[in-house]
């Protein structure tokens, strides 16, 4: 009963991640701007981090169950 949580936690982390991940390749691959207004290298850098990030987290809540 208590897993319930951590997977709804887990899945969600880890679709969001993956999301991100995927997006932020797409944009990449066609040369387009990840975010306007910033530096691209700035942009594919953080939009990288935070989908690995919240990728690993989706992880670890399902490393918790």
């Amino acid at each position: 009963m208590e897993s319930g949580p951590a997977v709804f936690a887990g899945t969600a982390f880890a679709l969001f991640g993956a999301a991100l991940l995927l997006w932020t390749g797409a944009r990449v691959r066609h040369r387009a701007p990840v975010a306007h207004g910033v530096s691209p290298a700035v942009s594919i850098a953080f939009a990288t981090v935070f989908g690995v990030g919240f990728l690993a987290l989706g992880v670890w809540c399902f490393g918790r169950i």
